[in-house]
């Protein structure tokens, strides 16, 4: 660890430097503000809006495998601003990032660690490449967990100056680390950071073994404050624990299963492309040259060094375990990318200065994106089709229409403004919890079956899931009616009378 008293007022330079790269990755993320909800911002809306746990179900009217802290985040925003403020509260997050990447890198490696390791930040995290839009548990998380890092080095920092001050930080940065797995459930890094720089630090004797009981005993503390909470909500509302656990960690391995039983053809092909994103963005340099400079972090920063290399592993691990590669994924990588970025930039000689001239590529390569997206998207591209197809859907409907969309298109139901009777907005769910479709049949037997059904994913796709029942179930009860932009069939029960779904799919989205 740091000497305590060098580094401890940052100079004016720096604090400037840090305030601006914090405001621009803020200011960054307005433009994706300018766009309409996306898939899993409505769900978790829709999830939200309708929370009424029961005990074999975390969430009642709606099933997602995310924790309850984040719709509780979700819910609370929609709140006070309406669905789309999480968006704000994530450019709010961004800027929350970067100073805590940047008194990160201060504490491990001084002024001009800090002033890199800012820049990378704000580069990395509003990368169009990525995604500049949705605000989810990724984006909403990683501030958490870099935050974490701050104050389990602040801890160790003032641990002779200002012990019971040092303990209240190492409870801080343990309540972090596990909020941030409220917020994504496999964002572990907080934790896996705080108990290696403590471990550490007493193994290499810098700090004392009753000192590092101390503060390890009030970050587990910390740490089983939200946890604690969570469990006792579930046990106020009735919701059995066994129910929580399948929510959150239960269903990732089924959905593996699920994952690895039908076509590798989509997934791989994400993969290729967060792999190529990976290395566009700067962000696999970055990793590289600290794992090339290796030694020399473990000579100067030893603790730091092999935290980084836990953080690294664990951020690694919940990138390839996630099963299906979305951009966003590369968001998790964000602590990583702080850390290596800290324990090299502010290094002399050619160690410092190529990871400032990859920190320069990164930075390069955001302004590069975000010029070219908002070119793009000025110009009106991409027109939203689902939300085009629900608003279709919205405008012939009548009280008490109900919607279903075959492939779990939640943006659609949110436009439609109709609640929906199925339990799975989300299509690796249905799969996982409803493989052969039984339950959606069940329901569109039944007098709770939906108004509207939407074909959004083909019937054969899946491995042909229940195809041929769900097929006769359409031609018995329902009739054709209209398209879905992209060609996608819509059909309505035949007991009613609706005009036809147009929706207008050529008119390009404007801010």
């Amino acid at each position: 660890m740091t000497t305590p008293t060098r580094w401890s007022v940052p100079e004016i330079g720096t604090k400037r430097l840090v305030g601006g790269a914090a405001v621009l990755a803020m200011l960054l993320r307005f433009p994706g503000m300018l766009w309409p909800i996306r898939p899993d911002e409505a769900g978790f809306t829709l999830v939200a809006r309708a929370w009424h746990p029961e005990p074999d179900s975390l969430y009642g009217t709606y099933w997602v495998d995310r924790p309850p802290p984040l719709i509780a985040l979700i819910k609370l925003s929609d709140m006070i601003g309406g669905p789309l403020f999480i968006r704000v509260v994530a450019a709010l997050g961004c800027a929350l990032l970067v100073v805590a990447a940047a008194r990160t890198a201060y504490l491990v490696a001084g002024e001009r660690s800090a002033r890199w390791t800012a820049v990378v930040t704000a580069a990395v995290t509003t990368n169009t490449m990525i995604d500049s839009v949705a605000a989810k548990g990724e984006i909403l998380g990683i501030p958490i967990v870099v935050t974490s890092f701050w104050l389990a080095l602040e801890a160790l920092r003032l641990l002779d100056a200002a012990p019971r001050k040092a303990i209240l930080l190492a409870g801080g940065a343990g309540l972090l680390g596990m909020l941030a797995i409220g917020l994504k459930q496999n964002m572990a890094t907080g934790l896996a950071f705080g108990g290696v720089v403590l471990l550490t630090s007493a193994v290499r004797k810098e700090i004392s073994w009753p000192d590092f009981g101390r503060l390890a005993g009030a970050a587990l503390a910390g740490a089983a404050i939200p946890l604690g909470l969570t469990i006792a909500w579930c046990l106020a509302y009735g919701v059995h624990l066994e129910t929580l656990w399948y929510a959150v960690y239960g269903f990732r391995s089924h959905a593996l299963d699920v994952i690895s039983n039908e076509s590798a053809g989509a997934p791989l092909g994400r993969a290729r492309q967060l792999a190529i994103i990976f290395v566009a963005t700067g962000m696999a340099f970055i990793i590289a040259w600290f794992l090339v400079n290796i030694r020399h972090a473990w000579r100067t920063h030893p603790a730091v060094t092999l935290a980084a290399l836990a953080v690294l592993v664990v951020d690694g691990a919940g990138v390839v375990l996630g099963g299906s590669y979305w951009r966003p994924y590369l968001l998790g990588i964000v602590p990583t990318v702080v850390l290596c970025a800290a324990l090299v930039a502010g290094a002399p000689g050619v160690r410092g200065r190529v990871m400032q001239f990859l920190v320069g590529i990164a930075a390069l390569s955001c302004l590069v994106s975000i010029v070219g997206w908002v070119a793009k998207s000025a110009s009106g591209a991409e027109p939203p089709t689902e939300i085009y197809t629900g608003q279709a859907i919205k405008r012939v409907s009548e009280p008490g229409d109900t919607i279903v969309v075959y492939g779990g298109r939640s943006d659609i139901v949110f436009a439609s403004g109709l609640s929906s009777p199925y339990e799975h907005l989300w299509s690796l769910p249905m799969r996982g919890n409803d493989p052969d479709l039984s339950e959606l049949m069940s329901l569109m037997r039944s007098d709770r079956a939906p108004t509207w059904f939407v074909g959004w994913v083909d019937f054969d796709s899946w491995n042909g899931v229940g195809q041929p029942k769900l097929e006769a179930l359409l031609a018995e009860r329902y009739e054709r009616h209209g398209e879905a932009c992209g060609d996608h069939p819509i059909w309505v029960l035949k007991s009613v009378e609706r005009d036809v779904p147009v929706p207008d799919c050529e008119h390009p989205w404007r801010w």
